[in-house]
Formats: C-alpha cells, structure tokens, sequence
C-alpha cells in the first residue's frame, strides 16, 4: 500500500480559519445575556447556536479538506459527510445546555469544554472517513495528540468566554475557540498519511470536491450572515432619542395595591428545602436569573422565586436602584462605583458578587442617587 505526499492549498487554509473564527464568535455571541431569558426561548437560542458552533466546526473541516492536494481523484460519501456535521451540532448543543441551564461551575466549563473537544475530534474522523478512493492511515501518537489538543483548546476557550461575559472575553474565547478547531484539523492531518484504494464502501452517493464546495459555500454564506446579524447586535449602539410623550388627561386615583405601596420590606428565598425571609434593608443585590432571581447578603447568595420585574415593583417604595436589565441594587450597601466611559460600575463587599454592572440608560439616576 503506497503512501502518497499531499499538500494544501493556502488560500483555503486561511479561508478554514476565517469560518472557525466566524463560527466561534457567532456561537459565543448569541448565548450571552441567556440569563434573562426564559426556558423555553433559551432551548431555542442554543438550539441556533450550535448549528452555529457545530455546523462552523464541520464547514471549517471540509473548506481545508477542500484544499488538501492529492495526486489522483477521490470523492466523499454524502451519507457519512452528513453524519459528522449532525454529530458537531448535537455535542456543541450538549454542551451549551450544561452550561445554561443550573448553576454554573468550574468543573462544569471544564465538563463542557471536553465534550466540545471530543465533538471536534469525532467529526474530524468521521468527515475522514467520509473519503472514498482514498484511505487515510493514522498512527497512535497522533490520534492521542489531537485529542488532547482538542480538549486542552476548547476547555480555554469556554474557560475565557464563560469566566466573565464581557466583549473582551467573547473576543478572546473567539479566538482560542478558533484556533482550537483549525489547530486541531492541521495536527491531525499531519499526523495522517493517505493512500489510494481501488474499491469503494461507500454507504451513500458519491459525492465530488465541486458537489462537496457548493454545500461548503452554502453553509458558509448561512455562517456569515448570522456572524453579520450577531455583530450589529455585539457592537456598542449609540443611545436613541426618547420621544416626549404627550402629556396625559388626569384620572380618578385608584387606591395604591401593597405591592404598590411597598408593603413587602420582607424577600422570600428558599434555603435547605423551605422558604425563609430576609429584610430588604441587608438585601444588597438582586440578579435575575431567567423567570427568577438571586439575592445577595453578607452572608451569601441565594435562590428567590420572584422574577426582577416583580422585585422591582414590590420594593418600588424601598430605594431599590435598576442598574441594568438584570439587576436591582440597594444604594446603601454601595461600597464604590467606577464610571467606564458612558456605563458604570457599582461595587460591594460581598462574599458571591463584587461588582455590578451600569448601563448607558441607567447610569445617570445611579450616579445622582449615589449622590454623584
């Protein structure tokens, strides 16, 4: 069995990179402010990131194989090439749900982290074995290289993007994620040799490099237009003009409900399998988490059943503060605050939580309550 030299061609080694690149941003992009969604809408926004993540990760793989230049013809199963795009997707989609749904870990990301490098690597073999006329050989040390690579590269990269949810860290997980699925890929094929079979095993039609190259530039047009839509909404806006509204006849005053009245000076959360009360007073931070929220005392952070909209109208009369969608803040437990150009940031001493974020909208009623 004759071994054959190969090559690659650069320009689609360097396109395989951009639709890595693309890929990760998008993914990562679209699942940031999950939180503040409900269940239902969560499953859904994952479900179109790991088509996102999952179908980069495939389309990545075959642009490069698109460029691998061997001395003699060879085709692809389509059955089989289906196949190792649908495994990308399913084991990012696993992933993404680890990481969305419960409380978030350490071990979690590093949970996540693997199954996506695992993801990676079994595409990689199964588009592999997608080559008819053509057999690829693979050696131990090679097959374990680019496992670890695989897991080592994407734990970082879920470890950078997932650690804080800023720009920056998206920007940085978007790049290791990247670079962890082109790395991969190249380690991988140099760690291969290719021979040519005269018979084929195949499981579906054959499919050839130009039948291959339109589904690749079909995935690839459907990757960048989402990366286009994820990066209008990911880049900072300018704030719009609020419209006057025009002044309203005045009515007959219904009596004030108590929620309305900020009857409830006491916050619900449940703690070792029962619901306890704290005062609003020691109550420092309120984060929404979904259809709930988290509280946050000197003494921890803990699960309430109230969502942040019904925080916010139950201790309308106890100066609790919105400083962003997802959070309330109580202005006396406020220990510093950091003006970023035109957002902010509030800081505690607190055991779970140090700093909460300031929106454009908010920061000027937070900073003349905070008396600034």
């Amino acid at each position: 069995m004759e071994v054959v030299a190969f090559s690659h061609n650069l320009w689609l080694v360097a396109a395989s990179l951009a639709v890595a690149l693309m890929a990760g941003f998008t993914g990562l992009s679209l699942t940031n402010g999950l939180s503040e969604f409900s269940p239902t809408q969560r499953k859904i926004v994952i479900s179109l990131a790991a088509v996102a993540l999952g179908g980069g990760i495939w389309s990545m793989h075959f642009v490069a194989m698109l460029g691998l230049q061997l001395p003699f013809d060879f085709y692809y199963d389509a059955a089989v090439t289906l196949a190792s795009a649908l495994v990308a997707i399913l084991v990012v989609g696993a992933a993404l749900l680890m990481l969305h749904f419960g409380h978030r870990t350490r071990q979690k990301l590093v949970a996540a982290g693997v199954v996506v490098g695992v993801g990676i690597i079994a595409m990689h073999y199964i588009g592999m074995a997608a080559l008819e006329l053509c057999r690829a050989l693979y050696t131990p040390l090679g097959i374990a290289l680019s496992v670890v690579s695989s897991c080592l590269l994407s734990v970082a990269a879920f470890g950078i993007a997932y650690s804080k949810r800023t720009r920056r860290n998206i920007l940085l997980g978007t790049v290791v994620f990247g670079l962890a699925v082109f790395a991969v890929h190249f380690i991988a094929t140099a760690a291969t040799d290719f021979t040519q079979i005269a018979t084929s095993s195949q499981v579906g039609p054959m499919m050839s490099n130009e039948t291959l190259a339109l589904g690749v530039v079909l995935s690839s047009f459907a990757l960048c237009g989402a990366f286009l839509l994820s990066t209008a909404t990911f880049l900072p806006t300018e704030p719009v003009a609020e419209e006057r509204p025009e002044p309203e006849k005045p009515e007959a005053k219904e009596p004030e409900s108590a929620i309305a009245r900020g009857a409830n000076t006491q916050i619900p959360y449940e703690l070792e399998g029962r619901t306890q009360f704290v005062d609003a007073a020691s109550v420092a931070v309120i984060r929404a988490e979904g259809h709930y929220t988290y509280i946050y005392t000197k003494s921890g952070q803990f699960f309430c059943a109230w969502s942040i909209a019904e925080a916010e109208k139950r201790l309308a009369k106890s100066n609790f503060v919105k400083t962003h969608r997802s959070y309330l803040i109580n202005p006396r437990l406020v220990n510093g605050f950091e003006r970023l150009k035109d957002t902010g940031v509030c800081y505690f001493n607190l055991p779970e939580l140090l700093k909460v974020p300031v929106s454009r909208t908010q920061l000027k009623p937070v900073r003349e309550i905070l008396g600034l």
